[in-house]
């Protein structure tokens, strides 16, 4: 169907090497508080949670870990405030970029992004700067198990499916947030095992760079940006 973000790929790749290390933890942490801060604790009434608990479990985050990060969000315990933040801007060669951030302090947070940027070529702009070049949509990933898009194309028919594309064995599938359990639900049910299913900026339109040394500097920015402790995810339109 449309076009594959290379770095969709190498990010999802990437936390999967991270969750064997524990070092997803953080943010999976982070996450369930603020999902329980904002809808409740009960996943049955809330979807979000519901999805995050899911992708903590397959991270093989220990209950007690979850427990503890759902009852700081709902107030039962002790915790910290987190503050989520969008930043937009460009990396080297103008490829647009969104960054997730949470955070239990704005200052920080911002310093570090902003140091990234400058020091590495980019250039950070204002809220809505790029934020149009992208829909806010349900992003499902599963093992393909040699399937093509059009035989998943052809499963899917009946469902509310905006995007498919198969790379490296993985497919990955977008559709409208609200239809996202609904689909996510219909590829296991087609027999695909979901490794991630989540909100994401997707880009309306893919740019390329047509030049691997012009790109190797774009992923280098954006491995920069996401190893930054407060930064949640890193959303680019690079192809």
């Amino acid at each position: 169907m449309s076009g594959h973000s290379k770095w969709a790929t190498i990010k999802h790749k990437k936390a999967k090497e991270d969750a064997k290390r524990g070092k997803v933890f953080t943010r999976l942490i982070r996450e369930l508080t603020v999902a329980a801060r904002d809808g409740g604790g009960d996943p049955t009434g809330n979807a979000k949670l519901r999805l995050i608990i899911e992708k903590a479990k397959s991270a093989n985050m220990p209950q007690d870990n979850i427990i503890r990060a759902i009852k700081k969000g709902t107030g039962e315990l002790e915790g910290v405030n987190y503050e989520e933040i969008l930043y937009e801007g460009y990396a080297p060669s103008g490829v647009a970029i969104i960054v997730e951030v949470l955070t239990d302090n704005k200052k920080r947070a911002v310093a570090d992004v902003r140091h990234v940027f400058t020091k590495l070529g980019g250039n950070l702009a204002e809220a809505g700067a790029v934020s149009w070049m992208f829909g806010h949509k349900g992003m499902i990933r599963a093992s393909a198990n040699g399937h093509t898009e059009d035989e998943i194309l052809e499963k899917l028919i009946d469902y509310e499916v905006d995007d498919i594309s198969v790379n490296d064995g993985v497919v990955s599938i977008s559709c409208a947030l609200k239809d996202l359990e609904k689909v996510k639900a219909a590829v296991e049910s087609i027999g695909l095992k979901v490794e991630d299913a989540q909100a994401e900026w997707v880009a309306k339109n893919l740019m390329s760079l047509g030049n691997e040394e012009k790109e190797e500097k774009v992923y280098k920015f954006l491995e920069k940006i996401e190893e930054l402790d407060d930064v949640q995810n890193v959303y680019t339109n690079l192809a």
